[in-house]
């Protein structure tokens, strides 16, 4: 393992033996928490584009998206073997039929070996389950859910929407059909000290998630935390005290937890907090120090 974790990267490596791209596609979502349902905004800090800020554009079929996502990413990597990742908003939301016909179609795309589909807890009932299970067969599937917290009060300010027996219902029902699950932790989010953040970490670590991707808070222009953060400001980390964070975070996770991310993606045109966020290189390269400098690695403190 070249890295002090064990990152996607390697991960799918190991599985199949080269370099593996993700291919981040928008099928044309909407969200039970924008459409009425659960509620009309969205989490405080979800975007008009659903978090799916360097997807394809949901005005092209799934085909286009790939294809044009592959060829941007040819610039930058050799690879022809990919994931397609459903990021956009909640990604079975939808009707079974069009779920069927997506998926598929994706899985079919020369080079796709594995598909990815970032959904909400709340929003896998027994079909979409079933579904899922027949995919799981099929290809190399995962399915991300964004917890973020395990504090009732911070949920309710990030207008989540579902409470945590939903998740850990959620996460027991795909396990027992054998499906990979990928939990979103925010560090940093308002009124939440490094306790309750390592809380947070612990508890997922304990459900035996199958990987885990940790990013911190950040502000983008166009969202409602944006306007929270201009009328009344809160507190947002320095990169020193993330990096910190992010390591002490990493030691509670058992070594076979697959780490899918250790910082975020914000638009540079978007984001107003934290600016260091954006010099992402730097951050990753300033977690190894952090992680060398104390001799440290992945499950540590377990």
């Amino acid at each position: 393992m070249s890295k002090r974790y064990n990152t996607l990267n390697e991960e799918l490596r190991r599985q199949f033996g080269t370099k593996v791209m993700k291919l981040s596609l928008d099928g044309g979502f909407t969200c039970p928490n924008r459409d009425g349902t659960v509620g009309i905004r969205g989490c405080i800090f979800c975007g008009e584009e659903g978090s799916g800020e360097f997807a394809g554009r949901r005005t092209t079929s799934i085909k286009e998206q790939a294809e044009d996502q592959k060829k941007l990413l040819s610039k930058k990597w050799d690879a022809d073997k990919y994931i397609v990742y459903f990021q956009n908003f909640t990604n079975t939301y939808g009707k079974i039929e069009r779920l069927k016909s997506l998926y598929y179609e994706a899985m079919n795309i020369e080079g796709v070996v594995g598909i990815a589909i970032a959904t909400r807890p709340d929003c896998l009932d027994e079909q979409v389950i079933d579904l899922l299970e027949e995919l799981n067969e099929k290809t190399y599937l995962w399915i991300e859910l964004g917890l973020q917290t395990i504090h009732e009060r911070t949920s309710k300010f990030i207008r989540r929407g579902y409470t945590l027996s939903i998740y850990n219902e959620a996460i027991e029902k795909l396990k027992k059909r054998n499906i990979k699950v990928v939990t979103h932790i925010i560090l940093g989010l308002p009124d939440e000290n490094r306790e309750e953040i390592l809380d947070t970490v612990k508890f997922v670590a304990n459900t035996n998630t199958w990987g885990v991707k940790l990013h911190s808070l950040y502000i983008q222009k166009d969202t409602d935390l944006y306007n929270c953060f201009i009328k009344d400001p809160f507190y947002i980390m320095s990169r020193e005290e993330y990096i910190s964070l992010v390591v002490d975070a990493l030691e509670l996770i058992p070594p076979s937890m697959v780490i899918h991310r250790v910082t975020g993606d914000g638009k540079r045109e978007l984001l107003h907090e934290p600016i260091w966020s954006l010099d992402k290189l730097k951050v990753l390269s300033s977690i190894d120090k952090e992680l060398k400098l104390r001799d440290s690695y992945q499950g540590k403190g377990i």
